[in-house]
């Protein structure tokens, strides 16, 4: 036996705490007409979670709750305590007593417990339905509902018969699944207007990332480029300073040593008391060759700069022409009233019909747009104009600088004609006092040789210089374009030497190839994270699309599994109930035939749009049980010509037949022997006793037959002030009620 006791507190006519045990396979409850003893049927169904008030003889929640009399006050809430023996684990759950409890407030809130912790309506339902318990159903069966399976139509008796045979449990998994399939369609939809949202923002992304990298290959280029470019110039250079350096040694310290020389015989020349006019002359003369001789060394340091700068501007200059040509601004306004001008004149002709209006409007259109394009055909920029406005300047000044340059060789050679002159003279007295002016001479000329190739070095050094600047600029440009790795240039390997002509060519590709990197607009930290961060967006959705899709396929094959399975025992299950309910229904009459058979129905609905339209009209096929009868030696064949007590024994074999296939802990029978005669009620005992061999049984009866067939008798009394009370009655002294 399953069911241990029911407590009952304040729900309906049972004001106070009512216990009740079940120690027996069949437990009666009688009494009076109303004394509450249907109360007790109707308190199971509370417990059990029915929702339904108006079954339960009510309208409100608060019905429910015994309402108070002269006595006895209203009580706040009712409770219904239901006590099962779990130790055979008919209940899913790992306890080997089960409490239930239903609690409602005058409010009309419900409170639900499972040994004591509070739990959901649906927790209670998925416990007891795994038990083949229900809060209605084949197993609490009253008066007025033993009639209903025959009276319900074919689709709400097909819903009883599941729920006798268990089969609630794959109802439930079923709502449950198509709830989480539809669910799951939801997300699939929600994911994939999430990609498409996105989908435009990758691609742009991506056609960015894709410049990038062009970008980035380019650099990599100018890197390989920039590598071979610099490692050259900087060997070239290393090898100019060197031979700078060691050419000049030997001519600087001759210098030096002729300059001393020249320095103790000027001394002498002064100091000698036998100079004359020609010697101050020559002195003379001499101050000024050097005088003029610093005149041309800083004019022509000067035209060395002069040339660096025109040569760096050019550089510029062409930079600026490549990137002009392929990129020229244009200002927006410009456009913008070119736009309004050809709109306006179009404008005038759309409903002009003449041609040759029309041929003289777009006449006037094509001159409007040549004059714009040729306006801006040959327009500079700004730091162009600048540029070639530098050059020009410059070259005025190189100009001037080699003029004067001229004007000082000029000079120079005026004042070496008159010193050699001079010293043509003296040379010819051969005079033994003129032996210091000819040390003079000597040394003189000794030292023009000299100055002459220092000059010649002087010259280099100043295009070394300049090559160093243009050198130490192109590292500088190169660091902004590639970063720092551009300073480990001196690893890159070369291959023997080669001509300053093709490092001019290395250059000036280096120089396109910067533009075109500029024009790119280089990389973007920003752009790349963005992009890596949609993209994984991206990933992340096309993944869980596809855990979705499997989710959704798995859901739908369970949906299969879960019907064949529900359709496989519930035929199985109308084969078994149609055995016994013959059996039942042969007991009842003497013989006869009574079935259940699956049938299908076309329901036929009109369109929602129209209900009076012929034409769009919608047919579902609807699957129900129909029942099948034939008394014994009676020409009655079918429900609806039974009287209403052949209907009663009817609908009584056919639920007990339906407890039997499987048999629900226990069953509860509310009157349901009210309509029998004495001899229908000895079968009726009898089947009362096959019943209890599966089941427990709580009948609630006035049929003395009936209760003789029960262990204990509870009776249910009604004193003053509507309270129902409870006794009970041991079986020996049943049998003397009964009898």
């Amino acid at each position: 036996m399953h069911l241990k006791s029911l407590e009952i507190s304040g729900f309906k006519s049972f004001a106070k705490k009512a216990e009740l045990d079940f120690n027996t396979k069949v437990t009666a409850i009688v009494g009076p007409n109303g004394s509450g003893k249907s109360n007790v049927a109707e308190s199971f169904r509370f417990v059990l979670g029915e929702q339904s008030i108006k079954s339960m003889r009510g309208k409100r929640g608060e019905d429910l709750i015994f309402n108070g009399s002269g006595d006895v006050l209203r009580m706040s809430k009712a409770s219904v305590k239901i006590v099962f023996d779990n130790s055979k684990r008919f209940l899913d759950i790992d306890f080997d007593e089960v409490s239930i409890e239903r609690t409602v407030h005058r409010d009309g809130n419900n409170e639900y417990w499972i040994n004591g912790s509070s739990v959901r309506l649906k927790d209670v339902s998925e416990l007891l339905s795994k038990a083949n318990i229900g809060s209605t159903g084949h197993h609490i069966i009253s008066q007025g509902e033993a009639d209903r399976i025959l009276s319900a139509n074919i689709k709400e008796r097909k819903s009883m018969i599941e729920d006798a045979l268990g089969l609630r449990v794959y109802q439930y998994k079923l709502a449950e699944s198509n709830k989480k399939l539809e669910k799951t369609e939801d997300n699939i939809r929600e994911v994939g207007l999430l990609r498409k949202e996105i989908a435009p923002h990758l691609k742009f992304l991506k056609k960015q990332i894709e410049k990038i990298e062009k970008a980035e290959e380019l650099k990599r280029q100018l890197e390989a480029l920039y590598g071979e470019y610099l490692k050259r110039e900087y060997v070239y250079l290393e090898k100019e300073k060197d031979a700078l350096e060691k050419e000049g040694k030997d001519p600087k310290e001759k210098l030096e040593r002729l300059e001393k020389e020249l320095k103790d015989a000027n001394e002498k020349l002064e100091s000698s008391k036998e100079k004359d006019e020609k010697s101050e002359e020559l002195l003379s003369l001499e101050k000024e060759i050097q005088m003029v001789r610093g005149e041309k060394d800083s004019l022509t340091r000067e035209l060395g700069r002069v040339e660096g700068e025109i040569q760096s501007q050019k550089r510029l200059i062409q930079r600026q022409e490549e990137q002009f040509s392929s990129n020229q601004p244009i200002p927006f306004d410009e456009v913008k009233n070119l736009s309004l001008q050809v709109e306006k004149d179009l404008d005038s002709i759309s409903i002009e019909e003449d041609f040759s209006v029309v041929r003289g409007v777009l006449l006037k259109v094509r001159e409007s747009i040549k004059t714009f394009i040729s306006r801006y055909q040959n327009t500079e920029s700004d730091l162009l104009k600048e540029a070639r406005s530098d050059v020009n300047k410059l070259e005025g000044e190189k100009g001037d600088i080699e003029k004067q340059i001229e004007e000082v060789d000029i000079k120079s050679n005026s004042i070496n004609s008159k010193y050699e002159k001079i010293q043509k003279e003296i040379e010819a007295e051969k005079d033994s006092e003129r032996s210091a002016e000819t040390a003079v001479f000597r040394i003189r000329a000794e030292r023009n040789e000299v100055q002459s190739i220092l000059n010649d070095i002087k010259n280099r050094e100043i295009i070394y210089l300049k090559d160093k600047n243009n050198f130490d600029e192109e590292l500088k440009e190169g660091m902004v374009l590639i970063g720092s790795k551009i300073t480990s240039f001196k690893i890159f390997q070369i291959e023997g030497e080669e001509s300053r002509e093709k490092q001019e060519s290395r250059r000036k590709e280096l120089e396109k190839m910067k533009i075109r990197l500029e024009d790119m607009g280089g990389s973007s930290d920003d752009v790349v994270k963005e992009y890596k961060e949609v993209a994984e967006r991206e990933e992340f959705l096309i993944k869980e699309l596809e855990d979705l899709e499997k989710t959704s396929s798995s859901l739908k094959d369970l949906i299969v599994d879960l019907r064949n399975q529900l359709d496989t025992e519930f035929k199985d299950g109308i084969r078994k109930i149609n055995t016994e309910f013959q059996n039942f229904f042969s007991l009842m009459f003497g013989g006869g035939n009574a079935s259940l058979s699956v049938v299908e129905a076309q329901k036929r609905k009109k369109s929602d749009l129209d209900i009076f339209s012929e034409e769009e009209i919608e047919e579902e096929v609807e699957e129900g049980i129909d029942i099948s009868v034939s008394l014994p030696r009676k020409k009655v064949k079918g429900l609806m010509m039974l009287s209403g007590g052949e209907r009663a024994l009817t609908s009584i074999a056919l639920l007990f037949a339906m407890s039997q296939v499987k048999p629900p802990p226990f069953i509860i029978l509310d009157e349901t022997d009210a309509a029998l005669d004495e001899a229908n009620s000895k079968k009726y005992g009898d089947m009362i006793e096959n019943l209890s061999k599966h089941s427990q049984l709580i009948l609630i009866t006035h049929n003395r037959e009936t209760m003789s067939r029960a262990g204990v008798l509870y009776g249910v009394t009604m004193g003053t002030g509507g309270v129902s009370k409870l006794l009970s009655v041991a079986f020996d002294e049943a049998v003397v009620v009964a009898k």
